[in-house]
């Protein structure tokens, strides 16, 4: 998973095909448990497109899509939002929510 600002969210979310893009915080736990998952899903679909971002940097992107909390996946095809996750859950129902 790339390092990406939010320059770089603007410009995948803007593509044609699902682009995501993975919040975390350094300290937070939950989110090291949910960034060893989204590598799973890399592996198993490299052609998706990831990134993460330190929302400590990033925030006013928490701001404008009123982040509620982390770890966050905020997941847009065509432009167009399509969900928030906060709950991983699993690998299977990311790579469903990721389809």
């Amino acid at each position: 998973m790339d390092n990406w600002t939010i320059e770089d969210w603007e410009r995948e979310q803007a593509a044609e095909q699902l682009a995501a893009f993975y919040l975390f915080t350094p300290m937070c736990g939950t989110c090291a448990v949910a960034s060893k998952m989204l590598t799973v899903i890399e592996t198993l679909r490299p052609e998706l497109t990831i990134g993460k971002a330190d929302l400590n940097y990033v925030v006013q992107l928490a701001e404008d899509y009123k982040i509620e909390s982390v770890p966050c996946l905020l997941i847009h095809r065509s432009g167009q939002p399509m969900e928030k996750i906060y709950a991983f859950h699993s690998v299977p129902y990311l790579l469903e929510k990721l389809s």
